[in-house]
């Protein structure tokens, strides 16, 4: 059992690391406030398929770690409370 904590503290460390780096490397494509007063929203080509592009890439792959994050921290805790 303590090889296996060992093990996901390790992943767990890697995978805070990878997430805190991709939400560096990300742009900021916020309106802010104005926007969501004015309810400013480009219906173009590319936001239907902004998914396809890097910034899309980029902000799926930070989704999906940072759920993992998540889920490893509750593995984690009860792994540590059982000792």
């Amino acid at each position: 059992m303590e090889i296996a904590r060992i093990i996901l503290t390790v992943v767990y460390f890697l995978i805070a690391l990878a997430v805190i780096i991709l939400a560096l490397i990300q742009a900021k494509d916020d309106g802010g406030a104005s926007a969501t007063i004015t309810g400013s929203s480009t219906n173009n080509f590319y936001e239907k398929n902004k998914g396809k592009t890097k910034e899309g890439k980029l902000k799926r792959w930070t989704i999906a770690l940072a759920i993992l994050f998540a889920i490893l921290t509750l593995v984690l805790s009860i792994l540590y409370m059982a000792v």
